[in-house]
């Protein structure tokens, strides 16, 4: 039976043309919502509306880059200017940069926390700006990572400190725009069916094996299993919900 918790609804996914991210958009225009999908690469992005229109949904595609608060604030308006509203926003353009913490160029190190974590600053205040004026608020759902406030690897120290903030950011926003109508959460993915969590030069039946033996769901994740976190969590069976961080990760951080 197919479900319509976002009927009329505008919901805005930064990275959006591929992974989690397009599937996310895809779910959320399957349940009536208008969509905005942003990201740098426009191709992407084009690809994105077109597998949304051509299950019949509704979406738009608007090139942005999250670090930039500018290009943020542009995009907000653009969901607003042709939809009419900012009811849900979905914070998930990220990046990762791994290796042992003395290796990790400083190029890197500023490029993990430009995109996650200022990009996450810089995207929620836009959004809140927005929802904190609408009579019925809005929901934000930041896409953080197992790895940070649950768990640790080698070789990705950097990347799970710029997803630890990404969790403190969420938590703390979400108990100051509460009372104003935003309500604020995370979703935390574990290893996903997506090219992030394929090891250099690992091939996707490789990881299988391997998830078998390090999981202890023993696969990964499907992008669709994270996409639905993130609907409840933005959906209005999750109205209790704030400054949660859903762990999607098949026990991996128990």
């Amino acid at each position: 039976m197919s479900r319509t918790r976002f009927t009329d609804r505008t919901v805005l996914v930064t990275g959006a043309g591929s992974g989690i991210g397009r599937t996310t958009a895809l779910a959320f225009a399957a349940e009536g919502a208008w969509v905005v999908v942003a990201g740098r690469r426009r191709a992407a992005l084009d690809e994105t509306v077109a597998l949304i229109e051509a299950a019949g949904g509704t979406a738009l595609a608007h090139t942005a880059d999250v670090s930039r608060a500018d290009d943020v604030a542009a995009l907000v308006r653009a969901a607003v200017d042709r939809f009419g509203s900012l009811d849900v926003a979905v914070n998930n353009a990220g990046v990762f940069r791994g290796g042992p913490l003395p290796e990790l160029s400083e190029e890197d190190w500023r490029t993990l926390w430009d995109v996650n974590v200022t990009g996450v600053f810089n995207a929620m205040a836009a959004e809140i700006r927005r929802m904190r004026t609408q009579p019925g608020g809005g929901a934000i759902v930041n896409v953080a990572s197992n790895l940070g406030a649950h768990q640790q690897v080698n070789g990705a120290t950097a990347y799970a400190a710029t997803k630890a903030a990404v969790t403190s950011l969420t938590r703390g926003a979400a108990l100051e725009h509460i009372r104003e109508g935003v309500r604020i959460n995370a979703v935390s993915p574990g290893a996903s069916d997506t090219a992030m969590s394929l090891q250099p030069g690992e091939t996707e039946e490789e990881r299988a094996v391997r998830m078998k033996e390090q999981s202890p769901l023993g696969r990964v994740a499907s992008t669709e299993e994270v996409a639905q976190a993130v609907l409840y969590l933005a959906s209005d069976d999750a109205a209790s919900l704030v400054g949660t961080d859903l762990v999607v990760d098949g026990g991996a951080s128990l």
